[in-house]
């Protein structure tokens, strides 16, 4: 995380687990935590990523746990959450960061594919925070944050599972800010943009496809995983104990 990134004191000994964090954004959200004094739990599907991230973490001296998990398989996702909270505390911060933006034309899509896709955009969201939900609770309170996208209000061709995923997870986010208020606990939603990962870069981004996204930004320039792990950040921390139930879009102005 840059120098330059604000320092919360609240977050300091709090416990974190990020969902989908051996990667991408989810690697910028465990090392922005990290930085923040916070013991950080993640899972991922991605064995080597998630074992080399906690390796450089551990050797910085950080308290940080990896879970090999597929999080299509709900018991699974919920063991690994419950065993780290068993070694690092009650979780007082969850980050829905999972997610599969893979294309599909909306004309020959299976329903084997269709149920896949929210078995990975959709259903995590719901069944990690069900699962952290005591532990919250006992602590007198903490903060979701459910990794959406812009996909989810202006829907790009070809992502039809991906899109309706993300847009479901913004009526998540309100419902369980209305379930969940009353103890404490705050459910936020942030939409980015095109984010510039690794994943893109080797599949997706093309100078050309750039070139036409930075015309359609107000403010042309890459939108990088730690711009989005800043505002998780913020959201996270007791400086925003009165938000809830809102959703904050990062995007350069796409929108």
């Amino acid at each position: 995380m840059p120098e330059a990134c604000a320092k919360y004191p609240s977050l300091n000994g709090k416990t974190v687990f990020v969902t989908g964090g051996a990667t991408g954004i989810g690697a910028a959200l465990v090392r922005a935590f990290v930085a923040q004094g916070c013991a950080v739990g993640f899972l991922d599907c991605d064995q080597a990523a998630g074992e080399a991230l906690v390796s450089e973490l551990v050797a910085q001296g950080a308290l940080v746990r990896f879970e090999h998990v597929d999080v299509t398989q709900v018991a699974s996702l919920r063991a690994a959450i419950r065993q780290c909270a068993d070694t690092l505390g009650d979780i007082t911060v969850l980050v829905n960061n999972v997610g599969n933006d893979q294309r599909f034309d909306p004309r020959q899509i299976t329903p084997d594919q269709w149920r896949a896709s929210m078995a990975v955009n959709l259903d995590p969201a719901f069944f990690a925070a069900q699962t952290v939900y005591p532990m919250m609770a006992k602590r007198g309170g903490g903060s979701i944050v459910n990794l959406s996208s812009i996909n989810a209000l202006f829907g790009p061709p070809q992502m039809p599972s991906y899109n309706t995923a993300k847009a479901a997870l913004l009526g998540l986010t309100k419902s369980l800010a209305q379930d969940f208020g009353r103890d404490r606990i705050r459910v936020n939603a942030v939409l980015p943009g095109w984010v510039i990962t690794e994943r893109q870069l080797d599949q997706w981004l093309t100078p050309e496809i750039e070139a036409q996204w930075m015309r359609q930004v107000m403010l042309p320039e890459r939108l990088l995983p730690d711009d989005v792990a800043r505002m998780v950040l913020f959201l996270a921390a007791e400086d925003s104990r009165l938000i809830t139930s809102q959703n904050f879009i990062i995007d350069g102005g796409r929108l």
